[in-house]
């Protein structure tokens, strides 16, 4: 079998460093470039000590010389619009983890996806407890009647709230076909409930000492039930990567969220 040649963008970062080492440890795929904006040499040596691939700062350039079926994008979101557009160019299926997209991103992504005939693969969290979670907070939902979001991460996470949480809280909006009733807040002098998302409060929290925790707390009369997701180092994100890169070269759609790629 054929293995599906890999770009990594944003190759320098945290989690583009795990993408290429499980890129380069998975059979059925091949690293065969990289680019970051931090370039610190013209090649990056493979983790497992095999050689060596292409590296710059230039997308572009990177595409032309290797050819690769699938970029994988962990990035900014300022840089990966621009990712998505010369990908597009070039015909080249990618995978996104980037998170702080604009609904016009988004429309633009799936425009781009039509008028080019490649896969986009888009979601949040490419961790396979986290769309567990979001699955289940998805199904209570539907029966309990308020609900509020804790979503938790290091220091230097930019956007908030989470695209995961904002996802999140849609999606059980989505499911449950009516408004949450909202918090019975007396007082216009209230403090801060956080952003209101589909009538879910969500809450942020930025400290040194978090990597990436969520907790959808549903409540009724007399009970409560809380849905929590902790993980704990980036590799959580490897397998559902691995698993968006195999399929997004059977599809060539755009598809938000791995929970489609999980039939759940």
């Amino acid at each position: 079998m054929e293995q599906i040649k890999v770009v990594v963008h944003g190759a320098a970062g945290r989690v583009g460093q795990e993408v290429v080492k499980a890129v380069c440890q998975e059979p059925e795929t091949q690293l065969v470039g990289a680019v970051d904006v931090k370039v610190a040499a013209e090649k990056l040596a493979l983790p497992d000590g095999s050689g060596t691939v292409p590296f710059s700062a230039d997308l572009a350039a990177v595409l032309d010389s290797c050819k690769p079926d699938v970029v994988v994008d962990f990035s900014i979101a300022k840089a990966s619009m621009p990712a998505v557009r010369t990908c597009a160019g070039h015909g080249v299926n990618m995978v996104i983890g980037t998170t702080g997209f604009t609904a016009d991103d988004i429309a633009e992504m799936e425009r781009l996806v039509s008028d080019n005939k490649i896969g986009i693969v888009l979601a949040p969290n490419f961790a396979l407890g986290a769309v567990l979670m979001m699955h289940l907070a998805r199904i209570a939902g539907k029966y309990l009647d308020h609900a509020e979001i804790i979503e938790l991460h290091h220091d230097r996470k930019i956007d908030a709230p989470s695209g995961t949480s904002q996802m999140t809280a849609r999606s059980m909006a989505e499911a449950r076909g009516r408004p949450f009733l909202p918090p019975a807040v007396a007082g216009e002098d209230s403090p801060s409930r956080g952003k209101s998302v589909e009538g879910i409060n969500i809450h942020s929290v930025r400290l040194p000492g978090y990597m990436a925790h969520q907790e959808v707390i549903l409540g009724t009369d007399g009970q409560t039930l809380r849905i929590r997701h902790d993980q704990i180092s980036r590799e959580a994100f490897m397998p559902g990567v691995l698993l968006a890169v195999k399929e997004v070269v059977k599809r060539p759609v755009f598809i938000y969220g791995l929970d489609k790629l999980l039939g759940l």
